[in-house]
């Protein structure tokens, strides 16, 4: 890869674009490896670009500077942690700020993947898992998004409204990520090219994937560590989480029961409020943890779960003032409408005539001396 390190105003929206062309490129060892725009040492990255494109496509990256006031940019041929073979031809570099949006409704997807077929190495031995998921299960995941839209309203006192839209993909997906925390699981990796044609500039600000990881009926499940929701993830920084069904369809940790759980929707609600714990910190907040319930006195009750907590952490009710900041109540992914009065600055400008050129050159080595006796200093 090659960079370039950048100044940035705290709190704003960028967008870095590039025009690529790529020959033979492919990932190896199963990664998602290719041509992409990245900020260095983190996991944000553009849409990732392989195989032969015999046409210039133009690539862009949209992110937010939180609380940096500088980064690297990187344009390279491979990934975080991933790699890949290939060639990769990068030009026409641009660089826009973007102005913030304050709404505080969020557009959520909820997508339905019911089929999953893949093949895992589990101790030593190579076993095949497929798993289908139901019309019932479907049904479920829908009901639960109309009381997360109504409930996430509620739990925050109106500080955030929610849309939503629900679809079902049928293309089946093919790979999973592990972790030791976690064991199996559904990550933006796996499935980045499958879901960009869905939810590519639709204007999304959170993404639930449901997905059937066994089945009681086949006495067969993909191993993972005692998670029915997994959160904290992106996708071209969206915030993303993974909802894995029950094994049995008798399961009622979906399902609505005035007896048994009047919140089925907990996991949808846990797993967002990981997004917005996560943005607190990202932009310097100093917060409790999600996790901590028990810590400051919450249990769980049968059939609502944490919902007061929930409710607490949310509204900062936690032993009198802790809890989110409201302000991250309005910090959402960098969409193209925050670039409908954008400004393009000079970073990636390139020199227009002979004198510009020499001045480039003259600046990059002032930059290496002021590196080199830096090094020096070192020593």
């Amino acid at each position: 890869m090659f960079c370039k390190q950048i100044n940035l105003e705290p709190n704003t929206p960028y967008r870095i674009k590039c025009k690529v062309k790529t020959l033979g490129v492919e990932s190896t060892d199963d990664t998602l490896g290719g041509a992409q725009i990245c900020i260095t040492d983190t996991i944000e990255k553009s849409m990732t670009i392989t195989g032969d494109t015999k046409e210039w496509q133009e690539l862009e990256f949209m992110f937010n500077s939180k609380d940096r006031t500088s980064v690297e940019i990187a344009f390279r041929l491979g990934g975080y942690n991933t790699t890949c073979s290939g060639i990769a031809w990068f030009t026409d570099f641009t660089m826009e700020k973007g102005e913030l949006e304050t709404s505080n409704n969020w557009k959520y997807a909820c997508i339905a993947f019911p089929n999953l077929d893949v093949e895992l190495e589990i101790n030593g031995v190579k076993q095949d898992f497929k798993f289908e998921m139901t019309d019932s299960d479907i049904s479920d995941m829908k009901k639960n998004m109309q009381r997360f839209q109504n409930s996430i309203s509620e739990l925050t006192n109106g500080k955030i409204t929610a849309t939503y839209d629900f679809f079902t993909v049928n293309e089946t997906i093919r790979t999973l990520s592990y972790d030791d925390e976690n064991g199996y699981y559904v990550s933006p990796d796996n499935i980045e090219k499958i879901l960009y044609p869905y939810v590519a500039n639709k204007g999304y600000d959170y993404i639930f994937i449901c997905v059937r990881m066994g089945d009681a009926n086949q006495n067969l499940e993909i191993p993972v560590n005692d998670w029915i929701g997994l959160g904290g993830m992106d996708y071209l920084g969206i915030g993303f989480s993974n909802i894995r069904l029950p094994n049995s369809d008798k399961s009622y940790i979906y399902k609505y029961n005035d007896r048994i759980n009047t919140f089925p929707e907990e996991v949808f609600v846990h797993e967002f409020i990981h997004t917005l714990e996560r943005n607190a910190q990202e932009y310097g907040n100093d917060i409790i943890e999600l996790h901590d319930y028990s810590k400051y006195g919450y249990n769980e009750s049968q059939k609502e779960g944490l919902k007061q907590w929930y409710y607490d952490y949310m509204n900062k009710k936690v032993e009198g003032n802790l809890g989110l900041p409201e302000e991250v109540f309005t910090i959402k992914p960098v969409k193209q409408d925050n670039f409908k009065n954008g400004n393009y600055l000079d970073e990636f400008r390139e020199p227009q005539n002979f004198i510009e050129e020499v001045q480039m050159i003259l600046d990059q080595i002032q930059l290496l001396f002021k590196e080199v006796e830096g090094e020096e200093k070192l020593t």
